[in-house]
């Protein structure tokens, strides 16, 4: 197949577009590199420099490849920011988004598997969380994923648009090409990381009065390499889908399985909590499992080891 990666230069659009080309995908990474980095794009896949709020060079990418379908990875995802500047988020995320669907419609193209959010739940009435338990976001982020699936739905009755959603928990490790590298980086792993790298302080815990065992905010992380795979049995099947590992670990459990994976005390302080922050996050993933036979093979300690092999040998991130 011949695939669009929007956000491919990104964290974990850079490994899809790996697994991609290992399967024996033709590739074309659109990136505007606001977020991504060019270093992080495959040697083997076709670079578009642009980004989606630029109409004219998006449709002329998708009349120029002939696109079989669209992997779209390229969003806003900082849920304090979305909290302070909505706008932002909404216009990103959503009415760019939309044009990519225009885009795609207008050229034929009628596949996309879409990165969306554990976040379009907000906080959860039952743990481990289903797909259709009830979409409530607390923050823009997770509107702005949650609106832009609803256009699909609704393109999808109108023009027969065929989508996949896939909810990501919290995207995790690194694959040993292919880094987490953000500025500024807000990802819970790579800051700890960055501690025991001499590069920061402490780490902050912001938030120690929540209703979970140790006070600290709970999350289902999933590597990224196991997230890459699930794109690519989505573009099989449509539908809404899962992606954790039906595990929950607090800030507090993270830290120190990252303490005694690199050897560093790692220093902590207590902060108050950030808008918009759920209390739990733990995903069921049996449905994804279950209809595509995604099989995920990274558990915790695993995955912060792969962060702590790829930011030693890559202190800095990427150069470019």
């Amino acid at each position: 197949m011949r695939i669009l990666v929007t956000g491919g230069a990104g964290y974990i659009g850079s490994v899809i577009v790996k697994k991609l080309i290992e399967n024996k995908h033709e590739v074309v990474v659109l990136d505007d590199l606001s977020k991504g980095h060019k270093a992080a794009v495959h040697p083997n896949a076709t670079f578009v420099e642009s980004g989606l709020k630029n109409l004219k060079d998006l449709d002329e990418t998708f009349k120029q490849f002939n696109f079989n379908a669209v992997i779209h990875m390229a969003a806003y995802s900082l849920v304090g920011e979305s909290v302070e500047k909505p706008g932002k988020y909404f216009r990103n995320n959503v009415i760019y988004g939309k044009s990519l669907l225009d885009a795609m419609l207008k050229n034929g193209c009628k596949k996309i598997v879409f990165s969306s959010s554990a976040a379009v739940f907000g906080e959860p009435k039952s743990v481990p969380i289903k797909e259709n338990d009830p979409t409530i976001p607390t923050n823009p982020y997770g509107e702005s994923k949650l609106m832009f699936e609803n256009i699909m739905k609704w393109y999808s009755k109108a023009y027969g648009l065929e989508y996949t959603s896939l909810r990501y928990f919290n995207a995790a490790g690194c694959d040993e090409e292919y880094g987490e590298h953000h500025d500024p980086e807000t990802h819970l792993i790579p800051i700890i990381i960055q501690v025991a790298l001499g590069q920061r302080d402490y780490i902050s815990i912001f938030g120690n009065d929540y209703p979970t065992d140790d006070g600290t905010c709970i999350r289902d992380y999933v590597h990224v390499s196991d997230l890459a795979d699930a794109h690519i049995l989505a573009l099989r099947k449509n539908g809404i889908y899962n992606l954790g590992s039906n595990e929950g670990y607090s800030v507090k459990d993270i830290i120190e399985a990252a303490r005694e994976i690199t050897g560093h005390k790692i220093p902590a302080k207590e902060s108050h909590r950030r808008p918009g922050d759920p209390a739990v996050l733990v995903a069921d993933s049996s449905k994804i499992k279950k209809e595509l036979g995604w099989n995920p093979q990274h558990d915790l300690k695993s995955i912060i080891k792969s962060a702590w092999l790829w930011h030693q040998k890559n202190p800095e991130g990427y150069k470019e």
